[in-house]
């Protein structure tokens, strides 16, 4: 249930694994074509590490056009400190890259059509019914029995544990001293503020800006100019003067996690069991790893469906859970420390930057779970 990044990624793992791929369907939401569509303006990008790429291109479903990131600055606004992540601590030739979701999403549709997979789409499909033979799922007038159901549509159906009080407005720019290779989060004290390469040309740059939600509501509201010199005040500048061009997306920010991702079977991965804030880009390579993990967690069970799947489901939520709860807590420590708004926290922050840049081996668990999550 679900056609985003996530959903597609693993039905084509489970096609992979199964000589019956037609008996995958993917019910997605999307109803402009069989396959879906995302406008081309669409301003989203997404930041992947080195192991998403490598699934991605095992699927061949790697955009044509990407960028590369091979070092990451990171900085605060107003307060001492910072820290550099190279490629060439870990002896990687990149740190990940940046594609345009449109491309990625075009590339997996392609994926989809040639793998036998089911598409449908229509409005969101619900579950309607649970009990031990099986699952009745609703799209439209459509009633689908079946053996096991993944949540993949990026809703969790739980609380909302914080409301961050924070927007990110997503647009591109032009930077008049672009520098390849080179990501920037710099955390200011209304949130993070990333600067990515974008894979359109060599001086576009995809913009990530979390705000206050009411500084949002007036910076959308300025004329491009007034905002492009807004986003240049903020940000510095280390590439010279931004030019923002495109759309500018809202999206208010919030942290859900679900306690259980399995339930009977039906399990939740990506989106629809964790939505995190954006900094440092983890959400859809946190998801990129549940596919895999659940992939091989259904691998035997494709051969034989007619067993219960319900403790297989279980057992993949306890292996998910370490790698899944220590990323929400990097990323909403990241997002909530640089913007208390008490100098002694700031400061003590700008020290940790500090210290990690003049001792490699302070800021390495750090990087290297950012780059790969949780391995067991």
């Amino acid at each position: 249930m679900g056609g985003g990044p996530v959903g597609c990624v693993l039905a084509l793992l489970l096609a992979r694994q199964t000589s019956h791929p037609e008996r995958i369907a993917i019910l997605q939401s999307d109803a402009s074509s069989q396959y879906g569509h995302v406008p081309e303006h669409d301003p989203r990008v997404l930041a992947l590490n080195h192991g998403s790429r490598v699934l991605l291109e095992s699927l061949q479903a790697w955009p044509a056009q990407a960028s590369i990131i091979q070092n990451i600055h990171v900085s605060q606004k107003g307060r001492l400190g910072r820290t550099i992540i190279r490629h060439r601590d870990f002896n990687v030739p990149q740190l990940g890259s940046v594609v345009h979701y449109p491309r990625l999403h075009e590339r997996l549709m392609q994926a989809l059509q040639a793998s036998g997979v089911q598409v449908h789409t229509g409005r969101a499909a619900q579950v309607s019914t649970q009990d031990a033979q099986g699952v009745s799922v609703v799209q439209d007038d459509q009633l689908f029995r079946t053996a096991l159901v993944v949540h993949a549509d990026g809703h969790p159906n739980t609380p909302v544990q914080r409301e961050y009080a924070q927007t990110a407005l997503l647009t591109r720019a032009r930077a008049c001293l672009p520098r390849k290779g080179w990501a920037f989060e710099r955390f200011t004290p209304e949130g993070p503020l990333a600067v990515l390469p974008h894979p359109h040309a060599a001086d576009a740059q995809s913009i990530v800006w979390c705000c206050a939600s009411e500084r949002a509501r007036v910076l959308t509201s300025l004329e491009p100019n007034a905002f492009s010199a807004a986003l240049s005040d903020m940000f510095g500048t280390r590439l010279g003067t931004l030019t923002v061009e495109g759309p500018i997306v809202a999206i208010p920010l919030r942290l859900n996690v679900r306690a259980n991702i399995a339930e009977g079977r039906c399990v939740a991965i990506g989106n629809a069991a964790q939505t995190l804030h954006p900094v440092a880009g983890q959400g859809l390579n946190l998801g990129l790893r549940d596919t895999a993990m659940l992939a091989i967690a259904l691998r035997d069970w494709l051969t034989q469906p007619e067993r219960d799947v319900s403790p297989i489901l279980a057992e993949f939520q306890r292996h998910r859970q370490p790698d899944r709860q220590l990323t929400a807590l990097l990323t909403d420590s990241m997002a909530r420390t640089f913007t208390t708004g008490l100098a002694p926290v700031e400061h003590l922050a700008g020290l940790a930057l500090l210290g990690m840049d003049a001792l490699p081996f302070a800021r390495a668990p750090l990087a290297r779970h950012l780059l790969q999550g949780l391995r067991r």
